[in-house]
């Protein structure tokens, strides 16, 4: 008995002590406000895609909260972001920890294809909106879709369809392909080979090389000789860099042919510089040098990043503005509310005109072939890109009858 007294008093005396020691780990644990609309970014921030993604793409959402204002409906918006390490698990780690326990409102950019397929489906799961510039996966909006999902700027059937079709019109009807030995190189040369046939062309041939090549001289002299009107890259990273390089030494574009690389951005010229990179094909979904207001926009982004923005960042920085029209038009940052203000309002902004989100989530819009210039005609630094062509949103993007999306029914 007097054992069982004993036991109750030191009891008694932990109590106290227990609540203090609660109080203080609450006191230490950061409270999640709802009165925050909070807007997260999955980025590579470190590896081989943090150039044309990275802190350009956080910084152009960052302006599109300056720009409306840094305020929706009352509540502070708030941009945070997180470097996935181009590691699809931890991507999907990050977004679930965000929706479950650090209030996030939507994801609007991932960067690189795995991981974005990775958070698209805990953004599935949890009913978020996820929105996508950085990634090209064609899944996106075909048998990952998702009613919250948005693929924003581009995605690799565009790209090939963009720029084969253009080329072939314009009378570049015979093409060479040199491929990244692996599934997106394969890809980009079946979809674009497939375009340019259907067009009225001819593949005359092609040379798979394994990634991480440093030698393509045997695979640029056979795309020579086969005397094709455009050798196609269905590379990226550093093999599309190395390849540019090395065509240039062998005066791929110099002899006439032209050199259409079909996963390039306005950085990758910026590092190659247009002495090696004139003459390149590229398709992306903007340029900074397009009109007054894109050349104002730009400048600012610059003075921030120093360089120009690609179509990843210009995307990120649409998409965000988009979101934001949506809250403010709902009354509310509800998923099932917003989603459905996206789908309904028009994407209007300095980049992307008149967008329109389909059933599938493909937010389709206009999308542009561009020429390097040579070293003559740039006027300075940035200056890189003719217009060649404008490719209409509803003849780049995938039509929905092609499309493997289970949102996507018959009428549609």
């Amino acid at each position: 008995m007097k054992r069982l007294r004993h036991a109750l008093t030191v009891s008694a005396a932990l109590a106290p002590m227990a609540l203090v020691a609660a109080s203080l780990a609450a006191a230490q644990t950061p409270k999640i406000s709802d009165d925050v609309v909070k807007i997260g970014l999955i980025e590579d921030m470190s590896g081989v895609y943090a150039d044309i993604t990275g802190m350009g793409a956080v910084t152009a959402a960052k302006m599109a909260v300056e720009e409306f204002g840094g305020k929706v409906l009352g509540k502070p918006i708030e941009v945070v972001f997180a470097d996935h390490q181009n590691k699809a698990d931890i991507g999907g780690a990050i977004a679930r920890r965000w929706f479950d326990s650090e209030n996030v409102d939507a994801i609007l950019d991932v960067a690189s294809s795995s991981p974005a397929l990775a958070a698209l489906e805990v953004a599935k799961d949890k009913k978020k909106i996820i929105a996508l510039s950085s990634p090209g996966s064609i899944r996106i909006t075909n048998d990952a879709c998702g009613p919250y999902v948005i693929h924003w700027a581009y995605d690799s059937y565009a790209i090939a369809n963009s720029t084969g079709t253009a080329l072939v019109k314009q009378g570049n009807n015979s093409w060479y392909f040199i491929v990244a030995d692996y599934a997106f190189g394969h890809s980009l040369a079946k979809d674009t080979g497939d375009v340019v046939t259907a067009n009225g062309g001819k593949v005359l041939g092609s040379t798979r090389l394994p990634v991480g090549t440093t030698d393509f001289a045997s695979a640029l002299l056979q795309a020579q000789g086969s005397g094709a009107k455009v050798v196609a890259l269905a590379n990226a990273g550093a093999d599309t860099i190395n390849s540019i390089k090395q065509a240039a030494q062998f005066g791929i574009t110099q002899s006439g042919q032209k050199l259409a690389t079909l996963a390039g951005f306005i950085n990758d010229v910026h590092g190659l510089g247009l002495k090696e990179a004139q003459g390149l094909t590229i398709t992306e979904a903007s340029y900074w040098d397009m009109n007054d207001d894109t050349r104002k926009w730009s400048q600012r982004f610059f003075e921030k990043m120093k360089a120009m923005p690609n179509m990843l960042q210009t995307g990120t920085y649409s998409a965000t503005l988009h979101y934001l029209k949506a809250v403010e038009a709902a009354g509310t940052d509800e998923t099932e509310a917003v989603m459905r203000k996206m789908r309904e309002i028009p994407v209007n902004d300095v980049f992307y005109k008149n967008g329109k989100i389909r059933v599938d989530g493909r937010m389709v819009h206009d999308m542009y072939l561009f020429q390097v210039k040579t070293p003559a005609q740039s006027k300075g630094p940035w200056d890189y890109y003719n217009l060649i062509a404008t490719i209409p949103g509803d003849q780049a993007f995938q039509p929905l009858s092609l499309s493997t999306c289970p949102l996507v029914t018959k009428k549609d």
